[in-house]
């Protein structure tokens, strides 16, 4: 530079001063000045960055001559930019990343609406009552089932349009349903599903509350009390075989009361109110007892009635068109507060009937698919289904309904539960050539 030799980051102003940039201090010295001459001093950290000191009297200060590169300038105004820029660069980065969790919420529950899986249809499902009691009894008492197992299901992914619900005319008529694929699922007695076991399977077995009477003395049952119903579950019943209020019946009631033994010939005499062949206790159980006493079967016996149910034997009954009818042992409980309105029965029921023989126990009635139905080939389905049931029983509506059948509720069953009831079937077989 003019006048001067080069001084890295340094400056000459047109004095002949040289500026020397300071970090905490800057020492200027003028050209040819005297010794004494005092120095200039940079107060460090003031606020206006005005540099302190002596210089001569009426000379212009020396930084009002400096003369600043342009370099130095774009250098700092660079700088300037760049943290302008890095400044609202974290801003904004922060701004998004406060943002985020709200986006980021309402993305994943969109997914989560768009990748769940809409309920599948099934147009209809068929639904076969065995007739357990009169028919219109279960058709009024299962009207609410329609709604309770369409919610239910559509909870578990399925979407029933229609519920249609029959009730057999016969055991071996909803048998015959399965068997054909004209009903999906049905309630069965045991026997009647091991009748037609080849034709379907089974679902879920049914729970019963067990009664304060399980001996097989008849006379212990004739107390002059109606049975009752514990607290305990039970998953299997008893077959009894009920005198009623005829002369005929009365006689034999008040002979097993004595401790006496029936014979052949006294049961032989009476009219017998029975069922299908394929009901457990309506026929199956009695011939077994018959056999293991008198060995004979019911076809042995010269005067049999065969009725459609267990209410419409006890109907015969009560009118004396039979002297004696065959049942579950529970019979009378649900009956004795109608005997009379509805039957026409005299007197109380407890002291009118009797018990005058008693089976060995025989297990539970079921729910059976058919294995014909393509709405039950789906395995899923049959799970959804099964789990429906269960949880409607467990419900106090749910126990309304399902008390028609003499049930309390529904636990998973398999074919190998009904083996005892085949084995009886087979005795049966032989014992009728």
């Amino acid at each position: 530079m003019e006048g001067s030799s080069f001084v890295p980051r340094s400056l000459k102003d047109d004095e002949g001063y040289i500026a020397r940039e300071p970090v905490c201090r800057a020492e200027r010295t003028p050209e040819g000045r005297p010794p004494d001459a005092p120095a200039l001093r940079q107060t460090s950290g003031h606020p206006s960055g005005i540099i302190k000191g002596v210089y001569r009297k009426g000379a212009r200060p020396f930084w009002a001559n400096i003369h600043i590169p342009e370099v130095i300038i774009m250098k700092k105004t660079i700088t300037r930019i760049l943290v302008a820029v890095l400044s609202l660069t974290l801003l904004t980065a922060c701004g998004t990343t406060a943002a985020a969790p709200s986006t980021s919420a309402e993305t994943a529950d969109t997914q989560a609406e768009e990748a769940a899986p809409a309920n599948k249809e099934i147009d209809t499902l068929r639904i076969a009552f065995s007739p357990y009691a009169d028919a219109d009894d279960i058709t009024t008492a299962t009207d609410p089932l329609v709604a309770l197992l369409q919610e239910k299901l559509a909870e578990k992914g399925y979407d029933v349009k229609n519920i249609e619900m029959t009730v057999g005319t016969s055991y071996p008529a909803v048998g015959e349903a399965l068997s054909a694929g004209s009903a999906d699922i049905g309630f069965m007695s045991s026997a009647n599903y091991v009748a037609y076991s080849d034709d379907c399977n089974v679902l879920l077995t049914a729970l019963r509350k067990a009664i304060n009477k399980d001996s097989l003395n008849p006379a212990d049952w004739n107390d002059g009390t109606i049975e009752e119903y514990t607290d305990d579950y039970s998953t299997y019943y008893r077959c009894i075989i009920l005198a009623g209020p005829s002369e005929k019946g009365q006689a034999l009631i008040a002979k097993v009361n004595a401790g006496e033994e029936l014979t052949w010939d006294e049961l032989n005499d009476a009219t017998w109110a029975v069922l299908s062949p394929t009901s457990s206790s309506g026929y199956i159980y009695p011939c077994l007892w018959l056999q293991n006493n008198y060995g004979r079967s019911i076809s042995d016996l010269e005067n049999v009635v065969e009725v459609e149910s267990h209410t419409s034997a006890v109907a015969r009954l009560a009118s004396q068109q039979a002297d004696i009818m065959v049942s579950y042992g529970h019979i009378r409980i649900k009956n004795a507060p109608v005997w009379q309105s509805d039957f026409g029965g005299e007197g109380d029921m407890a002291e009118a009937t009797g018990i005058i023989g008693v089976t060995d126990g025989i297990v539970n009635d079921l729910i059976a698919y058919s294995l014909a139905s393509d709405v039950m080939a789906d395995e899923a389905f049959r799970q959804a289904l099964g789990e429906a049931f269960i949880e409607i029983a467990e419900t106090e509506e749910g126990q309304e309904i399902i008390s028609v059948f003499s049930q309390v509720g529904y636990t998973w069953g398999q074919d190998s539960d009904y083996d005892v009831t085949r084995e009886a079937e087979a005795l049966l077989k032989e014992l009728n050539g």
